[in-house]
């Protein structure tokens, strides 16, 4: 398998896995998992070569650490960055660093500062333990923006938090007194 076959799976599991899963007649139950053979036929029907191995190895080799297999091995899901309606996704709430960071595109700033973050078609907002990941998401928008959260200070007012398997940490809302620019990188 290719890089290319890799990466043209991955989003095209993001894309059914976290947002349309009935774009190909596929049923995910309330934790967001899907039955990998359902997938497979699915995807079949669609027009997508996929099978078993070509499952695990995107699975396997994404360092972002999108999606997870059942224990058993006959389950899929997305680990977090729902949008379907119907989901309800467990993740343990836990106390999170002092910082966090969310990075975003400057064209994104306008509405950030009157609004804060919100989940939009999302069941979160997404944040990172880190800048460099911050960093790499904000890129993927536009200019990059990285804005460091006061994550405990938010939890200490009773903002929830929870962390997806992968380590994305998620909360419902940042509200803009929580939120700071961090710094802008050059183009």
């Amino acid at each position: 398998m290719d890089t290319k076959q890799l990466n043209e799976t991955s989003k095209f599991l993001s894309y059914i896995l976290r947002h349309e899963p009935q774009a190909i007649g596929l049923h995910l139950n309330n934790e967001g998992w899907a039955d990998i053979d359902a997938l497979i036929a699915g995807a079949a029907k669609d027009g997508r070569t996929l099978d078993i191995a070509l499952i695990q190895a995107v699975v396997s080799s994404s360092d972002k650490k999108r999606f997870s297999l059942s224990v058993d091995g006959l389950r899929i899901r997305a680990v977090q960055g729902h949008s379907t309606a119907n989901m309800s996704l467990q993740h343990v709430e836990k106390e999170p660093p002092e910082f966090l960071y969310h990075g975003t595109a400057t064209r994104f700033l306008e509405s950030i500062r009157q609004q804060g973050l919100i989940a939009g078609a999302r069941h979160h907002v997404h944040l990172s333990q880190d800048i460099p990941t911050a960093i790499a998401v904000g890129q993927r928008y536009g200019k990059p923006v990285v804005l460091k959260i006061e994550a405990l200070r938010m939890h200490q007012q009773g903002f929830k938090f929870f962390q997806a398997e992968n380590g994305v940490w998620l909360t419902s809302h940042v509200p803009e007194k929580f939120l700071y620019e961090y710094g802008l990188q050059a183009d």
